[in-house]
């Protein structure tokens, strides 16, 4: 009894897949806490038990289904597991077949409800799990509780601007799951990156499905670009913006211009371009016209020549010839990308891509995955290479040991930043000798360059400056909930 008290209105809430996810696993503790509950690391010490799952791809639904399976198959009977989630928006009640002892199912559309469903599970008199799937996807932006939208990660934070997609990508299935595309009010994304700045944070990235068609519903036209303009004014003390998640095609000139008006507009782009040939490209359901492509970065190099770029390639797409793929390759190789992610072709049930014909092996996948990478292996060198006697900002995020060409620890206190040309968890980081202080951003003169990373050492040229600004989570309503990394 004493244990099951100590339980009582504590939750455990693990969030898996993408950033998008994370800011709403950080909106659902949100409600939680004004709620009255407090968050904890061990499931074993909550009432409530909710994974925030992710149902993109195969390999990770399964790594959801699993994290369920866990916590239903060890959860004691005054405790409760819900899955949140996109693999509960996509599944449904089916879900429940999977994971045995689930008690509730709550989807991407209805985040803000999770403490209703608990209200109505400690209620109910019998053990039928209870879902909570609404189709409507028009709520983003309108019935959000007055939570702050975004996941903050020490001194940056995801900042969500828009939910859902229109686009039409055969191998996607993320319409399916979240709907369409519904933007945030600006004014309401406005006021939430002034309260960031108040936090102190030192960057703020804008996150979408796609991050170019904020605004489309509307009635805006460049939306994105009206919204920089707006963050900028409203937030000028907030010194990195960051844009992620670009629609090919939509990178429209207003918006370059604006990027490289604005000093706090970090020249990075992330703009998933799938393919390189044509026929892929339209079976995919993609901008097929790879001239534009081509045009578009000219453009946007001329606009921001510090521009780094991002994209993101499918290999082993279901009918992908070897001299599509090749074509994928010679667009490499021409066009220099900064950043590179590539993955190998996932089947996903109920796609259109999924009827396709001539489904590639999975050897012949695994094989262009390699080439692809080891060619932009050397390009990631050489363009790290350049760096190398140049100063950069970084942002510094942490603390570490130095190694040697082994891999042996030296004792040599090192500090992780990134710069400009990195965003979290998917883009390289810059390693400096000495101390500096977590959570500012520190000139450093760049000394040497791997394919991912960067070595540096402090710029004795470039006043450092060591005032720390607010803490984390300063000027919150309420703290930070305790929670699990994902």
């Amino acid at each position: 009894m004493a244990q099951r008290n100590r339980r009582k209105n504590k939750y455990y809430l693990l969030s898996l897949g993408c950033s998008k996810n994370t800011v709403d696993s950080e909106s659902m503790a949100q409600v939680l806490h004004r709620s009255g509950m407090r968050g904890v690391g061990d499931p074993a010490a909550a009432e409530v038990l909710i994974v925030n799952t992710c149902g993109f791809i195969n390999a990770a639904k399964e790594e959801s289904v699993n994290a369920l399976r866990e916590l239903a198959a060890s959860k004691r009977a005054d405790q409760m597991v819900i899955a949140a989630g996109c693999l509960s928006q996509r599944y449904g009640a089916t879900l429940v077949q999977d994971v045995p002892g689930l008690d509730g199912v709550i989807g991407t559309r209805r985040w803000m409800d999770i403490f209703d469903l608990i209200g109505r599970l400690r209620a109910r008199k019998h053990p039928e799990p209870l879902y909570h799937l609404p189709e409507a996807a028009d709520v983003v932006g309108r019935d959000e509780r007055g939570v702050l939208r975004a996941s903050l990660q020490g001194a940056s934070a995801y900042l969500k601007i828009a939910d859902g997609c229109r686009r039409p990508c055969a191998f996607c299935a993320i319409p399916r799951i979240k709907g369409t595309a519904v933007s945030r009010p600006l004014e309401a994304i406005v006021a939430e990156a002034v309260r960031l700045e108040a936090m102190g944070v030192k960057e703020v990235m804008l996150i979408a499905q796609d991050s170019t068609d904020y605004g489309y519903d509307l009635g805006m036209k460049d939306g994105l670009a009206q919204l920089l303009d707006a963050i900028v004014a409203a937030a000028p003390a907030i010194p990195w913006l960051r844009i992620m998640y670009a629609y090919p095609g939509y990178v429209t000139p207003r918006l370059m211009e604006t990027m490289a008006q604005h000093e706090q507009v970090l020249p990075y782009l992330d703009m998933p371009l799938q393919h390189g040939h044509r026929e892929t490209l339209k079976r995919m359901r993609r901008p097929a016209k790879v001239e534009w492509v081509y045009e578009a970065i000219s453009r946007l190099r001329a606009t921001m020549p510090e521009l780094a770029l991002r994209t993101t390639f499918i290999v082993g797409y279901p009918g992908e010839t070897e001299e599509e793929f090749e074509a994928l390759l010679k667009m490499v190789r021409e066009l220099e990308f900064d950043r590179l992610g590539a993955f190998q072709y996932s089947y996903e049930l109920g796609t259109p891509s999924a009827a396709l014909p001539q489904h590639v092996d999975d050897a012949i996948k695994q094989e262009r995955y390699e080439r692809l990478m080891e060619t932009q292996s050397g390009i990631s060198l050489k363009k790290n290479q350049a760096l190398v006697g140049k100063t950069l900002d970084i942002l510094v995020e942490g603390h570490g040991v130095g190694e040697d060409e082994a891999g042996d620890e030296t004792g040599d206190l090192i500090s992780l930043g990134r710069s400009y040309r990195d965003a979290p968890e998917i883009d390289g980081y810059v390693l400096v000798e000495g101390e500096l202080p977590i959570g500012e951003i520190v000139p450093v003169r760049i000394t040497g360059a791997t394919i991912y990373d960067l070595t540096a050492t402090v710029d004795v040229g470039a006043p450092v400056v060591l005032e720390a600004g607010r803490p984390y989570g300063a000027g919150m309503i309420e703290p930070p909930p305790q929670t699990p990394p994902p």
